[in-house]
């Protein structure tokens, strides 16, 4: 891989990892404990939403980013064609 390639490369893995962080913050930190007296007028599963959030959801949401890094990352890899197969 060429100097110019690396970088994008590197670029965009960083793009990645900061809209997903990103998304994790919101939901952790905005949904668990900014929203949370808002988010606690609903219910699921018969806890408050907030709490919900707060306790087990942004868990959740932060398996399933790593599962989206995961398949993000193996594009990029195929792209710059640095992948491991």
């Amino acid at each position: 891989m060429n100097q110019n390639n690396h970088k994008r490369y590197w670029k965009r893995n960083l793009l990645y990892l900061i809209i997903l962080l990103s998304i994790w913050f919101v939901v952790s930190f905005g949904c668990g404990i900014l929203l949370a007296d808002q988010l606690n007028q609903f219910h699921i599963g018969g806890a408050k939403l907030g709490f919900w959030f707060a306790q087990q959801g942004s868990i959740y949401v932060f398996v399933i980013l790593i599962f989206v890094y995961v398949v993000l990352m193996n594009r990029l890899d195929r792209k710059f064609d640095v992948d491991e197969e």
